[in-house]
C-alpha cells in the first residue's frame, strides 16, 4: 500500500481533527480581553417602573377615546415618547394620520381596548377617526 491509501489517511485525519478541536477549546478559554468574538447578553424584563420619566426614559401619554371625541385633542410629547389611545365608547373608532408626515399612524378599528404609537421624529401629526371624521386630534413631537 502507498502512503496515500485510505487506511493510512484515516489515523492522520483523526489526529488533525482532534488537534483542531483542542485548538478551538483552548481559544475559547481566553481572558476575552483581546478576542473579537461577539457576545450576547440576555436581560430579564424589569418589574419596577419609575414614577416620572427621566431625560433618558421615554414618557407614556394617554388619549381617551370616549363619547365621540379624543381627550385631550391636542398633546405635546418628546421624540421617543409613546402615545396610547384608550377606546371605551359605545361605537367603534380608529386613529388615522392625516397627511404625509402622519402616514404611520393607522390603528385598527376598536370598540374597547387600546392602541399605541411611538413617535420617533419631531413634527406635528394630525389625526382623525376615519369612521367619524369630525373627531380630530394633534400630536406635536419636539
Amino acid at each position: 500500500m502507498s502512503i496515500g491509501t485510505p487506511l493510512r489517511r484515516a489515523p492522520r485525519l483523526a489526529l488533525i481533527v482532534a488537534a483542531l478541536a483542542t485548538a478551538g477549546l483552548v481559544a475559547g478559554c481566553g481572558s476575552g480581553t483581546t478576542g473579537s468574538t461577539p457576545s450576547t447578553t440576555t436581560v430579564a424584563p424589569s418589574t419596577t417602573v419609575a414614577a416620572t420619566p427621566t431625560a433618558t426614559q421615554p414618557a407614556a401619554v394617554t388619549v381617551d377615546v370616549h363619547k365621540m371625541k379624543f381627550s385631550p385633542e391636542n398633546i405635546t410629547v418628546k421624540v421617543g415618547d409613546t402615545v396610547t389611545w384608550k377606546f371605551s365608547d359605545k361605537v367603534p373608532h380608529a386613529v388615522q394620520g392625516i397627511g404625509d408626515s402622519a402616514m404611520g399612524i393607522n390603528s385598527p378599528i376598536i370598540s374597547d381596548g387600546e392602541w399605541s404609537h411611538t413617535f420617533t421624529v419631531a413634527g406635528t401629526y394630525r389625526y382623525l377617526c376615519p369612521l367619524h371624521p369630525e373627531m380630530r386630534g394633534t400630536v406635536t413631537v419636539r
